[in-house]
């Protein structure tokens, strides 16, 4: 993607084409936004987003138009199809304007020999409305297995969990509690005309009713707030902070958590914090500056503790570990495009081997947090249910929380559409010698 003279649609097109084999658009859409002007730039993005969202009802209706499939060499121009037929069925963008200049897009690909084609589909489109899906996954724009998935292991909540993935997810905020109090900074927020609201579950979140850019914020730049779900404030109340703890998060990046610890509780002896990737450990360090914290930060695989552990046990490890991100769909919506049902049992191979790796360097009498944005069963209470049987040092412990489904061993919350996502939670402690 190096054409700066592309127009925005195939830039979009190209975007979705990198998606779909295999790249994040946290990966592959920077550098198709560097190729436009800066105004333009939340067009793209939101295009980028939005037809990932519906990728898949979109694709059942372009199957339904298209007499044969594209062949493989012009695919870019299926995805084409796609951006415009999103743009037609759910913005606002004037209806000649999505059909003069996706034809445009065509050419501009390289693919004029297309544009009858182009132009037919979308002509219908426009005139004969969206057809009825043809399946659920279709209805609610998501893969088949993770439709079959949720509705096997959530029966009453399936469908629940799936339109609100499809909701545009809400902006809410940390604050800083050693900079302002959640009262003081929603006076800030209404002083800056910016209506607001206290999150119900996590002490220090606040939940905006309309986002807005990070430099709006009073106070952003210097540390007051981070931008951070709600769900995944709550780490910091299981984890029991207390002065003189030494503390590990073990799969850091990009450093929310890190940073929250190190509000919650100013007095730490020491935040450790680990991650395996070096393209992403600079995002911590970055955050870390902003809010004025201090971490000893380390690349390496948490996993392997003799590649970086020191030998001094831990009192506290949050142990959010790699998992199908689930729970997060509707922020990152690609996640559709990119997540396999075959990565569901090596991705609880990884959970439990690093849930096994963090006990062993934990304290007599220390707590571990065990952590997911997934809502699949197979990476939460179940590698909890495992780890249990595996060992007799562990105590389950049942946190004193109103939030989250009790799923006997830890707590999941589904995703809200009008509050948090999808998170699970599991609270363990080892007893003393």
């Amino acid at each position: 993607m190096n054409d700066r003279s592309q127009p925005m649609r195939a830039l979009a097109a190209r975007v979705l084409q990198s998606v779909e084999n295999g790249q994040s658009l946290t990966q592959c859409l920077p550098p198709a936004l560097n190729q436009l002007a800066p105004n333009e730039r939340p067009e793209l993005q939101a295009i980028c987003y939005g037809t990932c969202r519906w990728f898949h009802r979109l694709e059942d209706e372009l199957d339904q138009r298209l007499k044969k499939p594209l062949r493989k060499q012009d695919r870019v121009v299926h995805h084409l199809m796609l951006v415009a037929l999103f743009q037609l069925r759910y913005s606002q963008q004037a209806t000649y304007a999505v059909l003069n200049e996706t034809v445009e897009a065509c050419r501009a690909l390289g693919k004029p020999n297309l544009t009858g084609l182009v132009n037919g589909v979308l002509r219908g489109a426009e005139r004969d409305g969206a057809p009825e899906p043809t399946s659920d996954a279709a209805r609610f724009s998501h893969p088949v297995w993770m439709v079959e998935k949720l509705r096997h292991n959530w029966p009453d909540d399936w469908t629940a969990i799936l339109a609100a993935n499809n909701a545009q997810a809400p902006m809410t905020l940390r604050v800083n509690a050693l900079r302002f109090s959640r009262e003081d900074y929603l006076r800030q927020l209404a002083e800056a005309g910016i209506q607001a609201q206290a999150t119900a579950f996590a002490p220090h979140g606040i939940q905006l009713d309309t986002p807005v850019p990070v430099d709006r914020l009073p106070w952003f730049a210097d540390g007051a707030v981070s931008v951070q779900d709600e769900a995944a404030q709550l780490c910091t109340t299981l984890l029991d902070l207390a002065p003189g703890q030494r503390v590990l998060d073990a799969c850091a990046a990009p450093g929310g958590k890190t940073c929250a610890i190190l509000e919650a509780c100013g007095e730490l002896e020491e935040v450790v914090a680990i991650d395996e990737s070096a393209e992403r450990l600079p995002r911590v360090q970055e955050n870390l500056d902003r809010l004025d914290l201090r971490a000893n930060l380390q690349e390496a695989d948490a996993a392997d503790i003799d590649q970086w552990w020191n030998g001094q046990p831990f009192d506290r490890i949050l142990l959010d570990v790699p998992c199908s991100a689930s729970g997060v769909i509707r922020r990152h919506p690609d996640i559709k495009l990119l997540r396999r049902e075959s990565d569901i049992v090596p991705l609880a191979s990884i959970q439990l081997g690093l849930l096994d790796a963090m006990w062993q360097i934990l304290k007599p009498e220390g707590r571990l947090v065990y952590a997911t944005c997934s809502v699949f069963p197979q990476e939460n209470h179940r590698i909890i249910q495992r780890f249990l049987k595996q060992r007799s040092d562990v105590t389950l412990v049942d946190p004193d929380v109103t939030w989250g489904r009790d799923m006997t061993a830890g707590r999941q919350l589904l995703p809200n559409p009008d509050s948090h996502d999808g998170f699970f939670y599991a609270v363990l402690e080892k007893p003393e010698l």
